[in-house]
């Protein structure tokens, strides 16, 4: 568990992407293009191992052209709120006054 956490938070860019997927983005392309400066390699990493972590399900379509699309799985949607609720935690310690 500990590992997925340090993914999460070691590149600045899987809670961006997790949060885009949760928010109903689901194709690579559009993912990309929704978060400006994420290179595909990437994206293409982080997305792997989401799924590999089971954050993530990939679904692949055989239509022409093939396309894959992402969704949370029940445990990514747990980890999401997990990870929400420390950024709350963070901004209260860094803002005591709200």
């Amino acid at each position: 568990m500990m590992r997925i956490v340090e993914e999460a938070l070691g590149c600045k860019w899987s809670l961006e992407i997790l949060n885009q997927v949760r928010r109903g983005v689901h194709r690579p392309g559009a993912l990309a293009r929704s978060l400006d400066g994420l290179s595909t390699k990437v994206l293409n990493d982080r997305l792997g191992e989401f799924v590999r972590y089971g954050l993530l399900e990939k679904r692949s379509y055989p239509e022409i052209p093939p396309h894959v699309e992402y969704t949370l799985t029940d445990f990514g949607r747990r980890f999401v709120d997990v990870l929400d609720s420390i950024e709350q935690l963070q901004r209260e310690v860094s803002d005591p006054e709200k």
